[in-house]
This record gives C-alpha cells, sequence and structure tokens, in this order.
C-alpha cells in the first residue's frame, strides 16, 4: 500500500477510533496494511482500485475466547 494511503487511513482511525491506532506496511503485500493499537493487532485494511474508483476494507477477526 502506498505510504500515503497508510497516512490518511491512520489519521482516519485515530479520527475515529482511537489516537494510539497505527497503520503499518505489510511485508511483500501491496494491497493492505496491518492495524494496531499499541502492540495489539486488530486486523488487515485491503485497498481495492476497480473502475477508477478507490476503496478501502477495514477486516477485523473477533475470537470467541477474546469475548
Amino acid at each position: 500500500m502506498k505510504p500515503e494511503d497508510i497516512k490518511k487511513l491512520e489519521a482516519y482511525f485515530k479520527r475515529i477510533f482511537n489516537p494510539q491506532i497505527v497503520v503499518k506496511a505489510r511485508p511483500k503485500k501491496d494491497e493492505s496494511a496491518e492495524v494496531y493499537l499499541g502492540d495489539e493487532f486488530l486486523g488487515v485494511v485491503f485497498r481495492d482500485e476497480e473502475d477508477g474508483e478507490l476503496s478501502f476494507s477495514f477486516s477485523m477477526a473477533i475470537l470467541d475466547i477474546d469475548l
């Protein structure tokens, strides 16, 4: 994922959810980035560009032992 996309996503997540959220590039993966709250992995955000339109999708798995 492009560094400017990561900066924009991180600013959005910080503003909407929590100022401590960090978005990090994934090694060898160009279409996605990892989302963390401190050291805790939260999920993955995917970049999708189709027909000239750009969107992002956030995926977060929640284990039943965490509930």
